[in-house]
């Protein structure tokens, strides 16, 4: 069971990690560097939103399964 854990816990961090660097408001890899992307913030459409909520739920279950891996590890 707990080395299930770890690889769900893997594969939900790459996917959060993911998720993280394509919110990036640059829409390309100019926005990792630290070029200016424009300091105006819109409202979140689409796939924006999409994206929002899939890094909260990934954020969600990343806290559960660390939990579950403490608690197993007792």
């Amino acid at each position: 069971m707990e080395k299930f854990l770890n690889i769900a816990l893997i594969i939900t961090s790459i996917g959060l990690i993911l998720s993280v660097i394509l919110q990036s408001k640059g829409a390309g890899l100019g926005g990792l560097t630290g070029a200016d992307t424009g300091g105006v913030f819109t409202a979140r459409r689409g796939i924006e939103r999409i994206l929002f909520w899939v890094t909260i739920g990934l954020s969600a279950v990343f806290f559960g399964l660390v939990i579950a891996i403490i608690i197993l590890a007792k």
